[in-house]
Formats: structure tokens, sequence, C-alpha cells
């Protein structure tokens, strides 16, 4: 399990640089352009991204009351591009110093006032699956601004280069 989970936080890291180069061929002014998707905007879009493994790092942390920084960001492109990244990181890295153990620690977290039980393999899980989802509403948006040569983020394509 810990094997498949490395691998899955590395792809997650890896998948989305190569979504911000792509972005970055684009003109600054494309970063907020409204586009029709889950969220309004490239900017937007990657905000959610930070936002929800913020969220779940904070639930993991057993933080009892969450600040979500990600919620009222309104920084640079690049800084928000570094704060996702930074916070995928630190997913990475405690994967790298878990147990199996700690893996299948089950725990608790208030959603929406109820409370609800996770194994961390799961939650994990569901962090880099999201992440996955999002970085595909990224590549429609980059297709409606026009941008033709968006690199494959497959975890199989992750699998091949290495």
């Amino acid at each position: 399990m810990k094997e498949l989970l490395q691998q899955y936080a590395a792809h997650n890291i890896w998948a989305t640089k190569l979504l911000i180069g792509a972005i970055n061929l684009l003109p600054e002014e494309n970063y907020t352009a409204a586009i029709t998707s889950s969220f309004p905007s490239l900017y937007k879009t990657i905000q959610h991204m930070w936002l929800a493994e913020e969220v779940w790092w904070k639930r993991h942390k057993l933080v009892e009351h969450i600040i979500i920084e990600s919620e009222k960001f309104e920084g640079s492109f690049t800084e928000l591009v570094n704060n996702l990244n930074k916070q995928s990181v630190q997913w990475k890295e405690w994967i790298d110093g878990c147990t199996e153990a700690q893996l299948q620690h089950v725990f608790a977290f208030i959603r929406q006032k109820k409370q609800f039980k996770l194994p961390t393999y799961q939650m994990l899980l569901h962090i880099f699956n999201h992440a996955t989802y999002h970085r595909g509403q990224l590549v429609t948006i980059l297709r409606n601004l026009g941008l033709q040569k968006i690199p494959s983020t497959d975890f199989s394509t992750f699998c091949m280069l290495k």
C-alpha cells in the first residue's frame, strides 16, 4: 500500500507541474479568463485543488479549528502554484515517512457539522483522485483557451518515464 501511495503522491506533483508548464505558455490574462467549468478559471481551479489538499492535511493533523488559507488567497498565479506544490510535497514527505499502521489508522473529522471516520489510505486515495479530476478540467479549460499542445498527465505515462 505504501509504495503505491508514494507513486500516487509523486505522480500528483509531476502531473500538476506538467500542466502548470502548459498554463505558463499562455498570456497571463488567460489565468483568470472566465471559462465554464466547475470553477470559473484556471486560477480558481488550481486554488480549489490547493484548498482540498490543505483541508485534508489539517483534518489529518487533527487541527480543531481549521483556518483555510487557500480559500481567501488573492496572490499571484506563481504564488498560488507554489502553495499548491508545497502542500503536495508535504503529503509526499508524510507518506515517505509513514508506516503501514499509519496508513491503516482510522481518523475522525467533521464535515458539514457531521462526524465521519476514514482510514488514512482512503483519504490519500481521495486526495489524489480529486487532483486528477481537476487536472482534467484544467486540460479542458486549456483547450478552450486555444492551447494545442497539452502534455499527457496519465499515471501510466508517469510510470513509463521511471
